[in-house]
Order: C-alpha cells, then sequence, then structure tokens
C-alpha cells in the first residue's frame, strides 16, 4: 500500500455542500449570503502548515440549487445539462479496464475495487482553470492502491485515463466538442502521489452521476479538467498518453496544467481566484503555486520549466 495521507482539516474547513454543488446560482450572483463560518482551509500532509482561505460566511443553497450546475460535455455544454440528463447513465454493474504495462490486467469491477481499498475522506481544495475556486471533502482512497493492486510496472512512466462512451445515454457525445472520449493522463510520478485519489463519493455519500460517479480522479494541485470523470479505462504505458483538452486546444491547455499563478490562460489570468459562495461580487483572493500544495509536490518537477510545460 502506499504511504497515507493524513488529514489535517475538519468537515466545517469545507465549502458548504450545497454551494459545492451549486455552482450556477453562485457563479450569477444569485445566491444568498448568510451565516456559515468556517475558514476554508488546505489539505496538506501531516507535519505541512495549512494555508487559510477566505471566511466570508456564505448561506447554503437548496437542494435544487445545489444539483443545476456542473461541466461534465458528456451530457451536453449547458451548465444544467448533467443535472437534467446524468440520470440517464447507467453505474451500476461498472467496470474499469486496467491494462497496458501491469502484471495483472483485466477488467476491476466497482465492487472488486471497493473491497480492496482503503476509503478514507480527504479535504482539499479545488481550482478551475475558470478561475474559481472550493473545498471540497472527497470519499475515496490513493491511486497508487489500486496501481499496486494491479501490478504496474516499473518501466511504466505514465497512467492514462478513458471516461465512460455511452452515447444511448450521453446526449452530449452527438456533437463534437471534443474528441470523444474524454481522456487524461498523469506521469506516473504524479500517479503515485500520497494527494493523488480516487474519489467514489462526497460528503459521506455516493457521487452523484454528474460530478463523475461511480468513480473519479482528483489530483489538487491541478486545473479541476485533470480530474477525469466516471472513468472505465487505466492503462499503464511508456508514452506520454493524448488528453482531451490538450488535443483540441494546445495552445490553452498542457499536459501538466498544474495551478501555477505566474501562468496565465491566453484568456485570462491565472493570478488570483474567486472563491466560490461569495456571491457575483466575492473579493479575489490570490491563487497559491500548485492551489497550495507546493510543499508536497514541488519536487517532481525539479528543474522543468514550468512555462514550457504548462
Amino acid at each position: 500500500m502506499a504511504n497515507r495521507w493524513k488529514n489535517t482539516l475538519k468537515e466545517s474547513d469545507a465549502t458548504p455542500e450545497s454551494v459545492y454543488l451549486n455552482r450556477r446560482q453562485i457563479m450569477a450572483g444569485l445566491a444568498g449570503l448568510g451565516a456559515i463560518g468556517g475558514a476554508a482551509s488546505v489539505g496538506l500532509m501531516s507535519g505541512s502548515k495549512p494555508a487559510v482561505a477566505s471566511t466570508d460566511p456564505l448561506e447554503p443553497n437548496t437542494l435544487e440549487e445545489i444539483t443545476s450546475y456542473n461541466n461534465f460535455y458528456e451530457f451536453g455544454t449547458g451548465k444544467d445539462d448533467p443535472a437534467r440528463y446524468a440520470d440517464q447513465m447507467t453505474t451500476s454493474p461498472w467496470t474499469v479496464k486496467v491494462d497496458g504495462m501491469v502484471d495483472r490486467p483485466g477488467d476491476y469491477t466497482f465492487e472488486d475495487i471497493m473491497a480492496k481499498m482503503t476509503i478514507e475522506e480527504r479535504i482539499y481544495r479545488f481550482r478551475c482553470v475558470e478561475a474559481w475556486s472550493m473545498v471540497i471533502p472527497w470519499n475515496g482512497f490513493e491511486l497508487a492502491d489500486l496501481l499496486e493492486l494491479a501490478g504496474v510496472q516499473s518501466s511504466a512512466k505514465y497512467i492514462a485515463f478513458e471516461t465512460l462512451l455511452r452515447p444511448e445515454e450521453m446526449p452530449g457525445v452527438n456533437f463534437p466538442v471534443l474528441d470523444w472520449p474524454y481522456v487524461e493522463g498523469l506521469r506516473m510520478d504524479e500517479a503515485m502521489h500520497p494527494l493523488t485519489m480516487m474519489a467514489t463519493g462526497i460528503y459521506g455519500r455516493d457521487l452523484p452521476n454528474q460530478n463523475g460517479a461511480p468513480l473519479r480522479l482528483v489530483v489538487p494541485w491541478k486545473y479541476g479538467f485533470k480530474s477525469i470523470k466516471s472513468i472505465v479505462g487505466i492503462t499503464a504505458m511508456d508514452q506520454e498518453p493524448p488528453t482531451s483538452w490538450n488535443k483540441s486546444q494546445p495552445r490553452e491547455y498542457g499536459f501538466y496544467s498544474n495551478v501555477n499563478p505566474e501562468v496565465n490562460h491566453p484568456r485570462w489570468s491565472q493570478a488570483s481566484e474567486r472563491r466560490i459562495g461569495g456571491g457575483l461580487f466575492a473579493k479575489r483572493v490570490p491563487t497559491l503555486m500548485f492551489n497550495g500544495y507546493e510543499d508536497e509536490v514541488a519536487g517532481l518537477y525539479a528543474g522543468m520549466d514550468l512555462r514550457a510545460h504548462f
């Protein structure tokens, strides 16, 4: 098993559940402000000093509001499309094909995976490439444990991931927004890092379909689109795998996509971010290098030009 990560945060540190699931109302400036206290802190490795985010009070949104906004283009490009259509996605039974440079390739059922993994809560920062952020309590396990279960070989250098492609349940894939299926990838040391996890739930409940049920990647020091949803394929390989947004717009979305306030998106600054829950005119706060996980992950990129390898 991989080295265990020690959670340093309380659930009260997290973005409220209603605020997390409802982005459309908040980002449109329609969410009310109320009286939920608590700082949003950074989930760090044991012994690290957590950074503290804004403590502006927020009012939770209703259940109807919290399920009305998401980005999951397989169900359409409208922000309410995932909530409208994601219930069409069948998540049981669910199988993940693990292949490539592994000793034990095969079709792993979700139940088999869960029976062998240590499930825990991780409260992490989440930073979208669109320059908004939040703090989320995920439930899941370290990706390294699954890779070790499959017997990833020492000669493998990268891990590729693939999202479910089921046109009869995913109306969005009928449009060429991206080259379907959605694919992502990590370098092996990123994949094996103790912060990298496979999420199976949020707030102690199963992942909603629109949030990537039943199994999604979470890499907290990278922009959110790297955290691929509804995974059905994992491949160990010795070449850098293609990734969907990099294939679509390589000038805007690099393979690494580490959170970096010094490297702007071509169409907007990444130097600051707006914390979800503060309303349309919420005060922006500086973005932290590697989303606040610099002490934990900067060594992975020692000697690299992070502007060239964005």
